[in-house]
């Protein structure tokens, strides 16, 4: 729990905040999903396809478009496995409950684990970092390992 000036209806409040924006996210309305989600400048992404990590939001109209059309129905829910906060930090580890269409998937399960690092910058949090797998189910050792080697 919080400590430092971080109290419990604070962490709350980002909850719902992140809970609103994954909600958004994955119905497709991004515009609701970049209102309600601040970005630091210095935001990083290490995204659930892998890969390198991303540095900076884009929040540009083509990009929110690009995302509109890919994230095009669904529903989630948040459930908070833990947080951790201390002075401006908090630290959200999450699992996003979601299903939905997704590019030209039909609808199915799309839930994610996820780290999520917010710093206070005056009286707002912004999202600093976020980390996503989509190893809510276990796998085996072996495709654990062919995954590793690409």
């Amino acid at each position: 729990m919080g400590e430092d000036g971080v109290t419990e209806a604070q962490l709350n409040e980002l909850v719902d905040l992140v809970s609103d924006a994954t909600v958004a996210f994955i119905q497709g309305d991004m515009r609701r999903y970049v209102a309600s989600m601040n970005h630091a400048d210095d935001y990083t992404l290490m995204g659930p396809t892998g890969g390198g990590t991303v540095h900076g939001f884009d929040g540009s109209e083509a990009r929110i478009a690009e995302m509109e059309s890919f994230f095009k129905s669904g529903d989630a829910t948040l459930e908070v496995v833990q947080t951790y906060a201390s002075g401006d930090l908090a630290v959200l580890v999450v699992v996003e409950h979601q299903h939905g269409v997704v590019g030209d998937y039909p609808a199915q399960d799309w839930s994610l684990r996820v780290t999520l690092v917010f710093r206070r910058e005056s009286s707002q949090w912004r999202l600093a970092h976020r980390h996503a797998d989509a190893l809510v189910h276990p796998i085996t050792f072996d495709t654990l390992a062919e995954l590793a080697r690409g």
